[in-house]
C-alpha cells in the first residue's frame, strides 16, 4: 500500500500549538501573571519596583499599574493583563483580585483537562457558578446612606487601606469624597452623572508635604497672564469670558499672494489688520469682562488693547481645562467674538489669582459658588511619591463614585468570597451530571482571596482557613473574614471593612468570563508578520529585473 505524503497547509515558519498543549500553555501563562501580583493583595502587601523603557522608576502595589508596565509575549498573558485594565476603567478598584481569581479558576480547571473532560462542560459549570455567585453576593449586600459623610469615609478608607497612602489617615478618602461630591450632577430624570475623568483633574506639584493637598472649589492650571507686569494677577468676583477662537489677525488658509502697486496700499493692508483686531477687542471690552481666556493665540496688539481696558488675558489653554472652567463658573465657551452675549459671561467664580509655586506660575479660579468641576492639588516630597499618591487617589475616587451610583455594600476581608465558596460547594451536590465538578471547583477557587490575604500576613494559612470555613459553616452568608493587619478571623461588621457591591460583582464576572474564554482556546497559530515578509518579496521581485538587464552584457 502506497504511503500518503503529508500535506502542509501553513507556512513552514508558522508555529502552532493545538489541543491540550495550547490549553495547558494558556493556564501556565495565566498562573504566571497571577503569581507576579499575588503578594500585592491586602494591607500587608509588598511593593513592586518597575523600571520603564526611559529609565524611570514606578513604585506601586496597584495591580493595573504593575501589569501596565510589564511587557509580555504570550497571547494568554496579554489577555489577562487586559482584564485588570478593564476592571480599572469600569469600577476603578479590584484590579489585583480579578487577576488572582482568574488565575485560580484556570488552575483548578487543569485537572479536568488532564482527565479529558471537555472544555465546554467546564465552561457550562463555570457559567452556572457565576449566576449563583452573583445571587449570593447580592443577598449579602445592604444599602448605605450616601449623605452620611462618616459612613462614606469609612467605606472609602477600608477600600484604600491596602494602599501606600494608608499612613496619611483619612486624607485620601476626604479628597476623593470631596471631588466626587463636587462633580456629581443630576441629569434628566434625577439620574446621577459623575464624570470624574473629565471634571476632576489631579494636579501634582513637587514640594511641600502631602498634608497640604486639597480639593479646590474651582479650577487650577499651569499658566500665567499674557502681559505679567501690566495685567492684574488677582481679581475678586471676576467676570470671566471663555473663547476658542484666535484673537489675532486671521492668516490665509493656504499661501496668500497680494499684489501692491503703491506704498500707501501696504500701509492700508496693515491698517486693515489692526482695525479688525481693534473691532474684536472693542466687542470684548463692551461686555466689561475682568478675565478673557482663549484656547488659541492672542496677538501683542490685542494684549495692548485689553491691558488698556484693565482686562487680564490667558492664551493657549487646553480644551479640557477650558471645559472645566466653563462648568465651574457657569460661563459658555464662545466660538466667534461676534456671537458674544451677556449670558455667556461666567459669574460663578469667587477669586481669580496667579500664584507662584516652586519655579512656575499657576492660575487659580477658585471659591466658585456651584462648582461642578474641581482640581485636586497634590503636594509631596518627590515625583515618584506623587505618582503613587495619584494612583491611590484615582482608586479612592472610583470607589466613592461606585457607592454614589450604586449605594450597596458587602463585607470585605475575604468574607464575601468565603460565603460564595461555601454556598457553591453546598449547591454542587444538587447539580446532576459532570457539570457539578467544575461548579464545585469554581467554589474552591473563590477561597484564593482569603488564602492570599492570610499568606501576605505571614500567619499559618491552613489553620486560619480551617477556622474561617468553620465560622461560615456555622453561619452561612456571615460577615466573617480575615483581618489583613493581624491575620485573625474577625467579624467584618465590627471591624468596619466594607467593599462596594459593584466592585465585587464586576470582579467575579470578569474573572469567570475570562477563564471561560481562555479554556475554549484549543489552537494557537503564530506566524511571521507581513512586515517581515515584505523585504523578502521585494528582493524576489527585483532579482528577475537584474537578470534581464545583465543578460545582454554577458553576450
Amino acid at each position: 500500500m502506497q504511503q500518503q505524503m503529508p500535506i502542509h497547509i501553513l507556512n513552514t515558519n508558522t508555529k502552532r500549538d493545538q489541543g491540550k498543549k495550547a490549553q495547558l500553555g494558556n493556564i501556565s501563562a495565566a498562573k504566571a501573571v497571577a503569581d507576579i501580583i499575588r503578594t500585592t493583595l491586602g494591607p500587608r502587601s509588598m511593593l513592586k519596583m518597575l523600571l520603564d523603557g526611559s529609565g524611570g522608576i514606578v513604585l506601586t502595589n496597584d495591580g493595573n499599574a504593575i501589569l501596565r508596565e510589564i511587557d509580555v509575549s504570550h497571547p494568554a498573558a496579554k489577555s489577562m493583563i487586559q482584564l485588570s485594565r478593564t476592571q480599572d476603567e469600569e469600577v476603578g478598584d479590584g484590579t489585583t483580585s480579578v487577576i488572582i481569581l482568574a488565575g485560580e479558576l484556570l488552575s483548578v480547571a487543569e485537572p479536568f483537562l488532564q482527565k479529558n473532560l471537555h472544555p465546554t462542560v467546564i465552561c457550562k459549570g463555570y457559567a452556572r457558578a457565576l449566576e449563583d455567585a452573583i445571587r449570593i453576593v447580592e443577598s449579602m449586600s445592604f444599602p448605605v446612606d450616601t449623605s452620611d459623610r462618616s459612613q462614606m469615609l469609612n467605606v472609602v478608607n477600608s477600600c484604600i487601606a491596602t494602599k501606600f497612602t494608608q499612613r496619611f489617615g483619612n486624607l485620601m478618602a476626604e479628597l476623593a469624597l470631596d471631588a466626587v461630591q463636587t462633580v456629581t450632577v443630576l441629569a434628566d430624570g434625577q439620574q446621577k452623572e459623575i464624570d470624574v475623568k473629565n471634571y476632576a483633574k489631579v494636579e501634582k506639584i513637587a514640594g511641600g508635604t502631602i498634608e497640604e493637598s486639597r480639593v479646590l472649589k474651582g479650577v487650577m492650571f499651569n499658566k500665567d497672564v499674557v502681559v505679567p507686569g501690566r495685567m492684574r494677577r488677582k481679581i475678586v468676583n471676576p467676570r470671566i469670558m471663555l473663547l476658542d477662537c484666535p484673537l489675532e489677525y486671521k492668516k490665509g488658509e493656504n499661501q496668500t499672494n497680494v499684489e501692491i502697486t503703491k506704498e500707501e496700499d501696504w500701509a492700508a493692508l496693515l491698517k486693515a489688520e489692526e482695525d479688525q483686531i481693534q473691532r474684536m477687542c472693542e466687542k470684548i471690552i463692551s461686555f466689561k469682562p475682568d478675565l478673557v481666556v482663549t484656547e488659541k493665540g492672542l496677538s501683542d496688539l490685542c494684549a495692548h488693547f485689553l491691558t488698556k481696558a484693565g482686562i487680564s488675558a490667558i492664551r493657549r489653554l487646553r480644551k479640557t481645562d477650558n471645559n472645566r472652567i466653563a462648568r465651574a463658573t457657569g460661563a459658555t465657551i464662545v466660538h466667534r467674538v461676534e456671537e458674544l452675549r451677556e449670558s455667556d459671561i461666567g459669574l460663578g467664580a469667587g477669586i481669580f489669582e496667579v500664584v507662584k509655586l516652586g519655579d512656575e506660575f499657576f492660575t487659580f479660579i477658585a471659591d466658585c459658588k456651584e462648582p461642578k468641576a474641581c482640581t485636586i492639588l497634590l503636594r509631596g516630597p518627590s515625583r515618584d511619591i506623587l505618582n503613587e499618591v495619584e494612583r491611590n487617589l484615582t482608586d479612592a475616587m472610583g470607589v466613592a463614585r461606585n457607592i454614589c451610583m450604586d449605594p450597596r455594600l458587602v463585607p470585605g476581608g475575604g468574607a464575601c468570597e468565603m460565603a460564595v465558596s461555601r454556598g457553591l460547594q453546598d449547591t454542587a451536590g444538587t447539580i446532576p451530571g459532570v457539570e457539578s465538578w467544575p461548579y464545585k471547583a469554581a467554589g474552591q477557587a473563590m477561597e484564593v482571596i482569603p488564602r492570599t490575604l492570610a499568606q501576605n500576613c505571614g500567619i499559618n494559612v491552613i489553620r486560619t482557613l480551617t477556622k474561617l470555613r468553620a465560622k461560615h459553616a456555622d453561619e452561612p452568608l456571615g460577615p466573617w473574614g480575615i483581618n489583613g493587619e493581624t491575620g485573625d478571623v474577625v467579624n467584618m461588621r465590627e471591624l468596619g471593612i466594607w467593599e462596594p457591591l459593584a466592585v465585587k460583582t464586576q470582579t467575579i464576572k470578569t474573572a469567570i468570563d475570562s477563564a471561560k474564554m481562555l479554556l475554549r482556546i484549543d489552537d494557537i497559530v503564530s506566524g511571521i508578520s507581513r512586515r517581515q515578509d515584505a523585504p523578502k518579496k521585494k528582493a524576489q521581485e527585483e532579482e528577475p529585473e537584474d537578470k534581464e538587464q545583465g543578460g545582454p552584457q554577458e553576450q
